[in-house]
């Protein structure tokens, strides 16, 4: 490792000042409808999980089985990204947005009437494919309109809003379980649909010129796909990101069976705990704002790594020995949402931030790892028991093997501190 050559990425790889970036309400307005439009892909992944032990129980499933609906939903969100990404930089983005989210809805309304969980899972697999394109679209944009910390700023900043998502849907998804039965979220995600259609076809503008699109043919799509796999840099830093996002995924799929057969909540009570999770997370990744005028974002993505390896280890103790109760599992599997708050910021501004020529083609890489991994994680927790201290289990081993992947990164010597130091763009 030591005697690896010492280069400078490319100066195409390099963030470069966006001209005419959003200021002022504007900024406000556009950050609030990405948000609107990327909370679809969590309010998908969410909303049904109060209802995953009736879906098990009205389709004659196992826990596994139902696990598996989840599994496609995060398959599709990761493939939908790969297909999406290198076409909005072809067409803009405004087509596979619209495209996108009318697919959502349409798979919406067929998961009302879905006969079994294997017909539920490849709805659900459409599902993630329509929901990827609102997903892969708005991180696309963001890198159109922000460049260097503004674009960390505006990532955190979507997470505030994308946040709400997931401290709602299972409250909603619980509220829809009381008046009749898991069906009927699958209506309800059909009409949010519906809404953020309109939303993308009226409140956001075409982000990308004609001039700064990418040719409609297929090898240079290949060439741009090679470019990023084969920058070392952004691989790792890609991994760093699905890993992080890996130990989020494990409690989504774990925390129903857990919190509720385990420790015997209902569904709503259910959705209160899990809303706390979600709040940590959320009031990381603003702060995470406040940090970055202090620190480099390989300092808080170190930093938070650190707290968040730490965290798990207690715990996986606490679960495994039955220690504290309810309390002694909310405590630290809170401390360890709230250190990867700061984690999924950073480490995909770091990625992106070297790639502006491909803005959507890399946060599609981004997002179908961070999906694709989640898909192998979630039925991953059900094979190990779906109690706690299977979760705990996956939770730490995926923020403790970012943070062993963060180390490669750093270790591989000065080539990477352009992309891991100060943002490229905001150096003097």
């Amino acid at each position: 490792m030591d005697n690896v050559a010492v280069h400078s990425p490319p100066e195409a790889h390099r963030a470069q000042p966006v001209a005419g970036e959003p200021t002022g309400f504007e900024r406000f307005r556009v950050i609030l409808v990405l948000g609107a439009l990327i909370a679809l892909g969590p309010l998908t992944i969410d909303m049904y999980l109060p209802a995953l032990p009736a879906i098990g129980n009205d389709l004659q499933a196992s826990a596994s089985a139902v696990q598996l609906t989840l599994t496609g939903t995060l398959l599709g969100l990761g493939l939908g990204q790969l297909l999406i990404g290198p076409f909005s930089d072809i067409v803009g983005r405004r087509t596979p947005l619209i495209a996108g989210t009318a697919v959502h809805i349409l798979a919406s309304m067929a998961c009302l009437f879905a006969p079994n969980v294997a017909v539920l899972g490849t709805l659900r697999a459409l599902q993630g494919v329509g929901a990827a394109a609102t997903m892969v679209v708005a991180m696309a944009v963001v890198r159109d309109l922000f460049s260097g910390r503004a674009a960390a700023t505006a990532l955190s900043r979507l997470m505030l809003v994308m946040g709400v998502a997931p401290i709602l849907a299972p409250t909603l998804g619980g509220a829809i379980l009381l008046a009749g039965s898991w069906r009927g979220v699958f209506g309800a995600l059909a009409i949010l649909g519906a809404i953020l259609l309109v939303v993308a076809i009226f409140a956001l503008k075409e982000t990308l010129p004609p001039e700064r699109r990418q040719t409609a043919e297929f090898r240079p799509v290949l060439r741009t796909y090679r470019s990023l796999l084969t920058d070392r840099d952004f691989v790792l830093l890609a991994i760093v990101a699905a890993l992080a996002m890996s130990a989020l995924f494990s409690y989504i799929s774990g925390s129903s069976f857990v919190l509720q057969e385990q420790f015997g909540l209902n569904q709503q009570a259910f959705g209160l705990v899990f809303g706390v999770g979600a709040v940590a997370l959320i009031g990381a990744s603003q702060f995470n704002v406040v940090l970055l005028n202090r620190y480099t974002p390989k300092q808080i993505v170190t930093g938070a790594l650190i707290a968040a390896t730490a965290a798990g280890l207690v715990l996986t103790a606490l679960t495994t020995t039955g220690t504290g109760g309810l309390f002694g599992f909310i405590v630290p599997l809170w401390l360890v949402l709230g250190a990867m708050g700061f984690v999924l910021p950073n480490a995909p501004a770091l990625a992106l931030s070297r790639h502006g020529e491909a803005a959507g083609t890399a946060a599609a890489l981004l997002g179908a790892g961070q999906f694709g991994l989640g898909a192998l994680i979630a039925p991953l927790v059900g094979l190990l028991g779906n109690d706690g201290p299977a979760m705990a289990i996956t939770m730490t081993g995926g923020a403790a093997v970012a943070l062993l992947a963060l180390g490669v990164v750093v270790k591989l010597g000065r080539s990477v501190e352009p992309a891991l130091g100060p943002m490229a763009g905001d150096r003097a």
